[in-house]
């Protein structure tokens, strides 16, 4: 059996990113679903493995972790030497601007992608509706975060770099649900972040972890 282990749902775009990651590096890992509907995450059992009560949970025989992007950058360093290189193994410069996208992912794209997405796509699959003004908003500051992406992208084929990183990896879950909401049109009106977008979206490892919301 796997000594990795993902406690999580394949809905969850945090449990995305890390399923992501086990793929790109070509890990083992045993996947252990979660059932939110009905309350299983906020268990005694899940919250010995996340206080929080949120997916995923992250299991490395004795190390317990509960934060995708901690989770994610752990297994690229600790098998930094197995599939895709997902880091940056250059000058310290070069690192730093890994990093630096890294946290723009984390703090500029995620919270107005991530309402975006739950007002168009989870909403509508929840028989919730859809609040406009919230749309609006999100989509009006994530058009200015791909502004900046788009001049980013005429300067090198991926965020960090020319090659895929973490930095590109972390934006996929919120990505592929955009992709299914009239929110695509702000990928598709940028040239060069739409060709990202169909580079990264397309990755044999990132199929797979589509595959699991089918099975």
């Amino acid at each position: 059996m796997a000594a990795i282990k993902v406690h999580g749902s394949p809905l969850s775009t945090a449990t995305r990113r890390v399923l992501a990651c086990l793929y790109e590096k070509e890990i083992d890992f045993q996947f252990v679903p979660v059932n939110m509907a009905t309350g299983e995450h906020k268990s005694d059992n899940f919250l010995a493995l996340n206080p929080f009560g949120q997916v995923p949970a992250f299991e490395d025989g004795d190390l317990t972790l509960f934060e995708s992007r901690a989770s994610a950058n752990y297994v690229a360093h600790e098998f930094a030497d197995k599939g895709t290189q997902l880091l940056i193994s250059g000058s310290n410069k070069e690192v730093a601007v890994l990093e630096l996208w890294k946290e723009v992912e984390a703090h500029q794209f995620n919270t107005p992608s991530s309402k975006v997405v739950w007002e168009l796509f989870f909403k509508p699959f929840l028989g919730m509706a859809t609040d406009a003004a919230v749309v609006e908003e999100n989509e009006t500051q994530l058009g200015k975060v791909l502004d900046v992406y788009e001049t980013r992208l005429t300067q090198s084929k991926y965020l960090a770099s020319d090659n895929f990183t973490l930095a590109d990896l972390y934006h996929l879950p919120n990505i592929q649900y955009l992709l299914a909401t009239p929110a695509k049109k702000l990928f598709e009106s940028r040239p060069h972040v739409d060709a990202w977008v169909k580079e990264i979206t397309a990755r044999p490892a990132w199929s797979k972890v589509l595959a699991m919301m089918n099975q």
